[in-house]
């Protein structure tokens, strides 16, 4: 079935006249409604625009007008990008009702290839969380077990491209976002350099950090996204002007000669046996690809979790301020005075585990504690990116575990926030030091989770990640053996 198949394979179906667009986007709409009952991981399901815009593809198709290799397949986007004429709340109860007059960069650029959008998935509330229990309208859960996350905040978008619910789907990443529940849902996920893809039309968290990126079933059809996705927005003057190269160009590249660093930090206590030995399995794999392995050491990655919550806090309290009931967001009823809709509006619009990191960003800014904890951490960060600048200088790239664990269960760290912001505990680095790293399928528990492997390379070398990458998938076949049990 078509839900079971890569985009890759899907465009060649459709530039063969296997299948029309309109006949995929009609089998993923029908997919939603019979399986994402169960699941949640679409907020909003665009059907009526869907079928139009499948239309116009096959009519472009027919006409000799395709505007390439995504025309007609159907995607859909993390509920933080803005989109027009459909919902974009974050996931937030303080944005209910908003619904953009405009399409944000990531999605005009999309609408400008053809994709088709199918709708708007769940995430954790502001991208706050990393279990997707903290969305302001339902959980998502892990369509390998419903018991279980699919990990945060971009649990919906890893749900969904799992369950076969999209080709292929947007996610955020502001300290693990993307590759975390890529990790838990069996798929791929991929976090460029900061700089490489703009941030506007993005609902923000932690300007510094975010990032958006591809998750899918394959490394190449990843690199079919950031191709559209990447390159300079005089809208973001943080972009870099590098040119973008055909990133799927890298796919099938050689690997023979490549330096892997293993990072003595990321495989020590707290690490889940069956993790380590899959991990540990892909590295020997990439040995016998041709690459060789080398023990590295980063030495602050101990204190990557503590900078990190300083730092991303301190961006999401102000940035979270202009959601006041006044100029931005939901309006509290009935407010006594100024100071009562401020204070009722917050309260009722935002959910728990964004007000508790409003209140830990705001506290490390205020008067008296700013150069105790936000400058130590600013200091920090320039540290962190001299670690890995110094571990480039003898590796091409590091390869490490992408979480600690397997999926958890759904409730099982909601009454303990530090464990789970330490599940991000091997993803959050890349984000301090800005570099690209992917999520890779790379093996299974006992219990039949899906692990994942981490590789980072230097900033805006995301065609070395494509090359690795790629290898290790066409050598370990994990996504064959995924598409067979989802």
């Amino acid at each position: 079935m078509w839900h079971d198949k890569t985009m890759q394979e899907t465009a060649a179906a459709l530039a063969h006249g296997e299948t029309t667009s309109a006949a995929l986007t009609a089998l993923f709409l029908d997919r939603i409604r019979e399986k994402d009952e169960a699941l949640g991981s679409y907020l909003v399901v665009a059907r009526e625009q869907a079928l139009a815009q499948a239309d116009e593809s096959d009519r472009r198709r027919q006409e000799g007008r395709t505007l390439g290799p995504l025309d007609g397949l159907p995607i859909a986007l993390k509920d933080l990008f803005i989109t027009a004429g459909l919902p974009s709340r974050a996931a937030s109860k303080i944005l209910d009702g908003f619904v953009p007059p405009y399409d944000g960069t990531h999605a005009q650029r999309l609408k400008n290839a053809g994709t088709v959008l199918l709708g708007k998935l769940n995430m954790d509330e502001f991208a706050m969380g990393g279990a997707n229990t903290f969305s302001g309208y339902k959980p998502c859960k892990n369509p390998w077990d419903t018991t279980r996350t699919p990990g945060g905040s971009s649990g919906g978008s890893a749900c969904a491209v799992a369950a076969g619910l999209c080709l292929g789907a947007l996610g955020s990443d502001t300290g693990g976002s993307i590759r975390q529940p890529a990790a838990f849902c069996g798929i791929v996920g991929m976090k460029p350099s900061y700089g490489r893809v703009t941030r506007s039309g993005m609902i923000a968290f932690a300007s510094s950090l975010d990032q958006a990126g591809p998750m899918t079933r394959s490394v190449y059809d990843a690199a079919l996204l950031l191709n559209v996705i990447a390159g300079h927005d005089p809208l973001d003057s943080t972009v870099s002007p590098l040119p973008v190269p055909d990133y799927t160009a890298f796919c099938g590249k050689d690997v023979k000669g490549l330096r892997i660093g293993l990072p003595a930090e990321y495989f020590g206590d707290g690490l889940d046996p069956e993790v380590r030995a899959s991990v540990m399995e892909a590295a020997a794999a990439f040995e016998s690809l041709g690459a060789s392995l080398h023990e590295i050491r980063l030495p602050l990655s101990p204190y990557a979790v503590a900078t990190y919550y300083i730092l991303a806090t301190a961006e999401a309290s102000s940035n979270l301020a202009r959601y006041d009931g006044v100029r931005y967001g939901r309006r509290a009823d009935a407010a006594a005075d100024l100071k009562d809709l401020y204070f009722r509006s917050r309260s009722e619009g935002f959910g728990p585990e964004v007000k508790r990191r409003i209140m830990l960003g705001t506290y490390v800014l205020s008067a008296g504690y700013y150069d105790a904890y936000y400058a130590k951490a600013q200091k920090a960060r320039t540290l962190f990116i001299r670690d890995f600048a110094n571990a480039f200088a003898q590796v091409d790239a590091i390869l490490t575990p992408t979480t600690p664990t397997p999926a958890f269960g759904l409730d099982e760290k909601m009454d303990d926030p530090l464990q789970m912001y330490l599940m991000d505990i091997y993803t959050i680095s890349a984000n301090l030091a800005g570099l690209p790293a992917i999520s890779l399928p790379c093996g299974f528990t006992g219990q039949g989770l899906p692990v994942g492997v981490q590789l980072m390379t230097p900033a805006f070398e995301e065609g070395r990640l494509f090359s690795l990458g790629h290898a290790y998938e066409q050598a370990a076949g994990w996504r064959d053996r995924h598409r067979q049990e989802v």
